[in-house]
């Protein structure tokens, strides 16, 4: 009615992860590494989507932070980030290798090579330490000239490592966190790992994916999943022994589902012979005046 204050909407409680992204002035890849590292929390979709929530109260918080917040998700690669340290390119390559330098995310260039991208704010602190500065110049200890010498390179190591941190992080219960860590496992250890076939199940619909890097079956997809598989005999120990106490775990709070039983269905009465139906008028008649009418 004219004159009547319209009726105010309440206000949402959470709202989706695209419009915090967009209200917090952030790109969805910047939002999204912001999640994983713990700076902007969020919460499952109770409506039972597989998305997740943002309360408006922490776009509240962090609105009057949001310059900062975009800076602490800058991520740079090795020649920016080599600019920031003060330091050759090539150094900067032989710190990530030994894992002085942990990667953050990664993506495949348009000749498939990996490109790896390392948190800005995490690359200043590393030259600010003092502890560092004999790293920063003159030539590299001989122990890990050594470990270069051989072959060393931790970082698709070191970025699977962090990266189990991040779904670890974001896991709604403890079978989803098993899932979390089997995702960076071969089918075939996890079925090592695992000796009930149901729980085998479960767990490979729980298993997490790479981060999507192309369609399905494209090489960049491959790539990504040649990345999120584990590949040294140590690590692939540490990822098994983890999924079997992740397991071991849940299985103390609730089992993992089994498949319904199929339905019984009542067994049908057995079919019997009709009975004879006794035989009237002239066809009884016949066979009593003539018995071989009777077979």
């Amino acid at each position: 009615m004219p004159g009547t204050d319209a009726i105010t909407q309440p206000r949402p409680l959470t709202c989706a992860s695209s419009r915090a992204a967009r209200e917090l002035g952030l790109k969805r890849g910047e939002f999204d590494l912001a999640v994983h590292l713990g700076r902007i929390r969020t919460l499952p979709d109770e409506g039972g989507g597989r998305g997740r929530r943002v309360p408006r109260t922490e776009i509240d918080r962090l609105l009057t932070r949001a310059e900062s917040l975009r800076e602490s998700v800058r991520v740079v690669g090795t020649a920016e980030g080599a600019a920031l340290m003060k330091i050759p390119a090539s150094r900067f390559t032989r710190f990530a290798k030994l894992g002085l330098t942990t990667p953050v995310k990664w993506y495949p260039n348009r000749y498939r090579a990996v490109v790896w991208l390392y948190l800005a704010e995490e690359l200043r602190r590393f030259a600010a330490d003092e502890k560092n500065a004999r790293l920063l110049t003159g030539r590299t200890p001989e122990d890990l000239r050594d470990r270069l010498n051989a072959g060393a390179d931790q970082r698709a190591r070191n970025w699977r490592g962090r990266h189990c941190g991040f779904l670890l992080r974001q896991a709604d219960g403890p079978w989803e966190r098993a899932g979390a860590v089997a995702g960076f496992l071969d089918p075939e250890e996890i079925d090592e790992v695992l000796t009930d076939p149901h729980e085998r199940v479960y767990i490979r619909s729980l298993r997490s994916a790479p981060p999507a890097h192309g369609a399905p079956g494209s090489p960049a997809a491959q790539l990504a999943e040649e990345l999120m598989t584990a590949d040294d005999p140590d690590e692939i120990g540490w990822f098994r022994s983890d999924l079997a106490r992740e397991v071991a775990q849940a299985r103390t709070l609730r089992p993992a589902p089994r498949p319904a039983a199929p339905t019984q269905h009542l067994a049908a009465p057995p079919r019997h012979p009709a009975p004879p139906r006794p035989v009237h008028g002239l066809r009884a008649w016949l066979r009593r005046r003539s018995p071989r009418l009777a077979h």
